[in-house]
């Protein structure tokens, strides 16, 4: 749950190889429908293209359980595995590549293709503008209105954002704070109330 970079913008990286041109295409993408997404996008914009191989790491760069990869008819191991093996090296997180190939006529073997598409990849990496992605998780807490002010500003010391305030009897705040401000932040919240306001966590 530690901060991570993502890409900043759309990057393209292009080479060509024995007369073969390799498009390296890296997005923001967050979640594995973005992703695939993106891929089908590529495929559309490059038709004539002989492959359209991938790999995302489409959420943190720890989740394992939103990965994925394709060859696209590459020899097995050859595009998709090395392209992932990149992106996963680089602690970046919520990220697609797409490498686009028009085929030139000469083959460039097992370890050339390797080559080409994970280097492509890499070469794309060095190059990406990145931003810094803070995870936050997401809390409600009832409160009364004499103490809102206060609550207010112990939310923008933790670093976190008041998302959402329903006015009813009491005060309901919907709060977003970054994982490493959660202890923190329950802690001064016990201080101030006394131990009578209590953070619940919300999906």
């Amino acid at each position: 749950m530690d901060a991570y970079d993502i890409p900043a913008e759309l990057f393209s990286f292009t080479e060509e190889i024995k007369k073969s041109r390799f498009i390296t295409l890296l997005t923001h993408t967050e979640g594995v429908e973005a992703a695939r997404g993106f891929v089908q996008q590529m495929k559309q914009q490059h038709p004539t293209a002989r492959h359209h191989c991938w790999a995302f790491v489409a959420g943190a760069p720890d989740d394992s359980q939103q990965l994925g990869f394709s060859d696209d008819g590459e020899p097995s191991g050859t595009a998709g595995k090395p392209m992932l093996a990149q992106l996963m090296g680089n602690n970046i997180g919520e990220i697609t590549a797409v490498v686009v190939r028009y085929y030139g006529g000469i083959q460039l073997g097992t370890g050339g293709l390797v080559k080409a598409y994970g280097g492509g990849v890499q070469q794309a990496l060095r190059l990406l503008p990145r931003k810094i992605k803070v995870p936050m998780l997401h809390f409600s807490l009832v409160c009364d209105y004499a103490q809102l002010g206060d609550i207010e500003r112990m939310v923008a010391r933790f670093d976190g954002q008041v998302l959402n305030t329903d006015f009813l009897q009491n005060i309901t705040l919907h709060l977003a704070l970054p994982h490493a401000q959660v202890a923190g932040f329950r802690q001064n919240l016990s201080d101030f109330s006394r131990g009578t306001l209590q953070l619940a966590s919300l999906k």
